[in-house]
């Protein structure tokens, strides 16, 4: 996550837990979103084609600027299985 991205001054200002946890579940899940693609020799946009999204949101949520719905995290979860199934290559 950027350093002085809108969250990171939010938590500094709120100081909030729930919202600090909230935010390393997202960068987690960032974190194995990107690691899991670079094993399987994926990129960003390969993952927008999947989840037919914008690939300027899957940026946005892979570098900390957006946070993930639950929606999402199903969705992107379910492609990441799929993914870690096939043959890399």
């Amino acid at each position: 996550m950027e350093e002085n991205d809108f969250v990171s001054i939010w938590l500094e200002e709120s100081g909030n837990p729930a919202i600090a946890e909230l935010t390393q579940l997202n960068l987690a899940l960032a974190n194995k979103t990107i690691e899991t693609l670079a094993n399987q020799g994926l990129s960003e946009n390969d993952l927008a084609i999947s989840l037919d999204i914008n690939p300027d949101e899957i940026k946005r949520w892979l570098t900390g600027r957006h946070a993930f719905s639950i929606k999402t995290i199903k969705e992107i979860s379910d492609i990441l299985a799929d993914y870690a199934t096939k043959p890399v290559g």
